[in-house]
């Protein structure tokens, strides 16, 4: 009668080794196959697209061209804040907006518009009056001001009629810009307001 040792000497003697799978499918492969990632990148993955920016002169000129531009930054955020700051270096003051929750962007904007609270279901419905936010800020700027920009964001949500009255605004107050986030793309990227709402024609999308 074997021992415990002896036994165990025994079966690692008759079994075969096992191997581990191979990843190339193929069966009765000895050694497990590898794969190889090879992956490539620009020179922007090393200098860091935060950093070089060179259409921050176009940037200031479409601004002061069109005065509403349709912003479509990078999914993972952070490169607004670059543009955001040249406005800022200009002289300019901000008005930070979101779409969701605006209601009737021309009433909030431009004219005395209710709020009402959330009732908690005891209390009285109450209406409650606020100013212009645009006409409001722009009674408070500094003299030496170059102007105030509304910089509207998640503006994807907004109707067509609604990015058409952005899109109008610095014509109704000629010391605002205003600035709508309408979407995300890889790079940094911009048009005019009025071509994506419909006011003019978009020569991208006759091509």
């Amino acid at each position: 009668m074997w021992s415990g040792a002896a036994a165990a000497a025994a079966a690692r003697a008759v079994s075969p080794p096992l191997h581990a799978p191979s990843l190339s499918g193929r069966r009765g492969a000895g050694r497990p196959s590898t794969v190889s990632v090879r992956a490539a990148g620009g020179l922007m993955d090393f200098v860091g697209g935060d950093l070089v920016k060179p259409d921050l002169g176009r940037w200031l000129d479409d601004v002061e061209e069109h005065k509403a531009l349709a912003i479509y930054p990078p999914h993972e955020g952070g490169y607004e804040g670059r543009y955001l700051n040249r406005l800022r270096y200009q002289g300019y003051y901000f008005l930070d907006m979101s779409a969701r929750g605006l209601g009737d962007p021309e009433s909030t904007l431009t004219k005395i518009h209710p709020v009402c609270p959330p009732s908690l279901g005891r209390q009285p419905v109450a209406r409650w009056y606020f100013p212009p936010e645009v006409d409001y800020r722009l009674s408070l700027l500094h003299p030496d001001a170059k102007g105030l920009v509304v910089w509207v964001l998640e503006a994807k949500v907004l109707s067509k009629a609604e990015l058409q009255f952005l899109a109008m605004l610095p014509d109704l107050r000629p010391k605002v810009r205003v600035i709508a986030e309408c979407g995300n793309w890889r790079k940094f990227t911009w048009k005019p307001l009025k071509q994506i709402s419909g006011l003019e024609p978009d020569p991208d999308a006759e091509e």
